[in-house]
């Protein structure tokens, strides 16, 4: 039997459109697996099931999405966080008629390299490595060469492109793959002023009130607003025949200025984020740690040395592996000395 084929036979039946990228047209996989095909699953869906089952994808749950180790269990994780642009994304998906498999496997992968501690952890990471840090660039090399054990998850081509670029100046050049970097800021932007609410840090009135009027004073009002106007920009783009995923002018703007908004109220605010300082030492610490002793790096890490890896690199995704509890454990290990008793 051949591999599955890109069909949809859901509730609403509908065909794919003419921008739609099909899983027979994929570039391909780094590694060719010839005779390793699935029969009820195409090539964007078996990717979609190896980032779920992996390690890297079971880690985000304990991993910081805004607030450092908050009280509480409502405050979103990375997972968290990875769930909602998905659903956002699939959302987008399947109202412009492209290929929600490929859009749910890169939104499912697009954070599988940020560090612990949140941004304040890739921050850190940025300036220590001599290479430098991004965590996009973190979640491709995590799919490509740390899963299974190095062999990584020999994602195709387009969902390794939507993880890549799902931030930062480059657009993917899939449809699905712009999807996510819209979904993306939707997603934290939202759920980030939800758990500052939560948290006390803002009030809802606080959002000023021309950005209220335009995007929505509620969360659910502000994601429908954003996806919808997303969905009109981009209908407008494929009927002059643009192959383009964007947001309304108007719409984005606002968008933008919330983000902003976030900025300066939330995402620095002295009292939401007074952990971090500390947070930003420990991974100093380990850091230069690991860098003298690469000996008590985990092989699964250390070997990539002997393919040519720097040290710097080497411990970079070691340390950008953890968990929030890990490192604080590791922490605790390598520094803080252990209770005994003198019997």
């Amino acid at each position: 039997m051949s591999e599955m084929t890109d069909i949809y036979c859901g509730l609403d039946g509908f065909e794919l459109c003419e921008f739609a990228t099909l899983s027979s047209n994929s570039k391909g996989r780094v590694r060719n697996e010839d005779g390793d095909y699935c029969d009820i699953r195409t090539p964007f869906m078996r990717d979609r099931d190896r980032i779920i089952h992996s390690k890297s994808f079971r880690r985000l749950m304990h991993k910081t999405q805004c607030f450092l180790s908050p009280e509480g269990d409502h405050y979103r994780t990375r997972l968290t966080h990875t769930l909602e642009v998905s659903q956002i994304s699939r959302t987008i998906a399947r109202a412009l008629h492209l290929n929600e498999d490929l859009t749910e496997a890169i939104a499912l992968g697009h954070d599988l390299g940020h560090t612990p501690f949140g941004h304040a952890g890739e921050r850190e990471l940025d300036k220590l490595c001599p290479d430098g840090f991004q965590h996009n660039v973190q979640s491709l090399r995590v799919v490509d060469v740390i899963e299974r054990e190095g062999m990584g998850l020999n994602l195709t081509y387009e969902v390794r492109d939507g993880i890549l670029c799902h931030t930062g100046e480059n657009d993917a050049f899939t449809p699905e793959g712009q999807i996510i970097k819209l979904a993306d800021r939707i997603a934290y932007i939202n759920h980030d002023i939800d758990d500052a609410v939560r948290a006390g840090v803002l009030s809802a009135n606080d959002i000023p009130f021309g950005l209220r009027a335009v995007l929505g004073d509620t969360h659910s009002k502000r994601i429908d607003t954003m996806v919808k106007s997303i969905i009109r920009a981009t209908n407008k783009n494929f009927k002059n025949g643009i192959c383009k995923v964007a947001m309304e002018a108007n719409m984005y703007d606002s968008t933008m200025a919330l983000r902003k908004f976030l900025f300066d109220n939330v995402y620095f605010n002295p009292v939401a984020k007074s952990e971090e300082t500390k947070a930003c030492d420990m991974i100093n610490k380990m850091y230069e740690y690991f860098c003298i002793h690469t000996d008590k790096i985990p092989f699964e890490y250390r070997k990539n040395l002997e393919i040519g890896d720097s040290v710097e690199r080497t411990v970079c995704d070691y340390i950008a592996c953890m968990t929030d509890r890990f490192a604080v454990q590791t922490f605790q290990n390598l520094f803080i000395p252990k209770k005994w008793a003198i019997l």
